[in-house]
């Protein structure tokens, strides 16, 4: 797990076995789930200066949504 210092996205799992990310966006407790994600796209959304911009250009519309439960 990992947590981030953003007004978009507070919180970040990421499972390589399953290629599966689940972020936490801010005002929400329950992850949205991303499939198919190679492991660095989370590895490069961790190191970005801004986690809200990575999102929106490198994931957002790119990879299957998994909705919260």
């Amino acid at each position: 797990m990992v947590r981030f210092d953003s007004s978009a996205i507070w919180r970040a799992e990421y499972d390589a076995d399953e290629r599966l990310l689940h972020l936490w966006f801010s005002g929400d407790d329950k992850p949205y789930g991303y499939r198919d994600v190679p492991e660095d796209v989370f590895d490069a959304l961790c190191a970005a200066e801004s986690q809200g911009r990575y999102f929106a250009a490198h994931i957002r519309d790119r990879y299957e949504v998994v909705p919260p439960p």
